[in-house]
């Protein structure tokens, strides 16, 4: 398991990697318990297993950061990410990939204006999801994956009712079957949101 200190010596180390293997600049986004960690967003949550990786940033034409789905790590990335690995004695997949589906569906509005950056030296930007964005990740983990760490997590992120409403309308979009409604109406007002849930 991963607390602060471990968070950022793994990043740390990644951006010294990164500048060993070449010169190109990576963008990636991280959302999770990782960046609740590192944000200071909540207190209760002091380790987590990976780094959860959205997806990595790129700069449109206007300067603009658009986020883009990476199932397979840029080769110098994954190469990087597995000496950190041996290095630091960490699972193989402690950047992990699999929240990088979240793309392909749609992230929320404004997603990339409400990142924070922190730099790992000259080749490693490191964008963090803000609140926002985090709730409407956690609700859906919480209604795909059950109760658990992300309700908890939800819990102390303590969504006023029309940020968990717009958290739970951005889900559906996600997933629009009828039991997966059904389970978000549930998980609602066990959270404390029955009006919301009467909405949806």
């Amino acid at each position: 398991m991963l607390n602060n200190r471990d968070i950022e010596k793994s990043l740390i180390l990644l951006g010294k990697r990164l500048e060993i293997e070449g010169n190109e600049i990576f963008n990636i986004v991280v959302c999770g318990g990782s960046a609740l960690i590192i944000t200071g967003l909540i207190t209760g949550r002091m380790f987590t297993k990976d780094v959860d990786l959205v997806g990595l940033g790129y700069k449109d034409l206007t300067g603009k950061l658009q986020v883009r789905e990476c199932r397979e790590l840029p080769k110098t990335l994954e190469k990087a990410v597995r000496q950190v690995a041996r290095d630091l004695g960490l699972e193989d997949n402690w950047l992990n990939t699999d929240p990088t589906s979240l793309v392909r569906f749609g992230l929320p509005d404004g997603f990339t204006e409400r990142l924070q950056l922190k730099t790992y030296g000259k080749l490693l930007n490191v964008y963090f999801t803000g609140r926002t964005d985090q709730i409407f990740f956690k609700l859906y983990a919480a209604v795909d994956q059950g109760p658990g760490k992300h309700v908890d997590d939800l819990r102390e992120l303590s969504p006023a009712d029309e940020e968990i409403e717009s958290a739970a309308k951005w889900a559906m979009k996600h997933d629009v079957s009828e039991n997966f409604r059904n389970i978000l109406k549930d998980m609602l007002r066990k959270l404390g949101y029955d009006q919301v849930a009467e909405r949806i």
